[in-house]
């Protein structure tokens, strides 16, 4: 099991640098689709095509906030998440899904994701979430 470890932290709206977020999703086309749409809000973006990716990248600058696809092939994005708050703490987490079922939102809310969007509805929502969630986030 791969664990990851991020030092870099900044204020990312105070911060000259634009806020990051680490987009995980085994579909290229909405990796391409969220990239695009982020950037041109104003987010530095990186994309990884599954978990595992993120887990062994390297990470400099930290992200500000994660979007996750819950439905993955490798690690699930509940089970992501739930690796990443060993190591990030409260970095938020947006977890995204094209297959809704009643015990996501409460298996998000286990290991402390506040926000599941479905697919896909992932424009405007998801960029009020993804600022609202790096603004009311005291350790970004």
């Amino acid at each position: 099991m791969t664990e990851i470890s991020l030092h870099h932290r900044r204020d990312p709206m105070s911060s000259p640098l634009k806020p990051t977020v680490y987009v995980v999703d085994d579909d290229d086309a909405v990796l391409g689709s969220l990239r695009f749409l982020l950037e041109t809000d104003g987010f530095a973006v990186r994309t990884f095509r599954n978990a595992t990716a993120l887990l062994n990248a390297p990470h400099s600058p930290g992200a500000d906030c994660y979007v996750i696809d819950y439905k993955m092939p490798d690690i699930n994005g509940v089970e992501l998440a739930r690796r990443l708050r060993k190591s990030e703490g409260d970095t938020p987490v947006i977890l995204i899904t094209g297959y809704p079922d009643e015990n996501i939102s409460t298996r998000a809310a286990a290991v402390g994701i506040k926000d599941v969007i479905l697919k896909p509805l992932l424009d405007e929502n998801l960029i009020k979430r993804i600022r609202g969630a790096i603004q009311g986030n005291p350790k970004s």
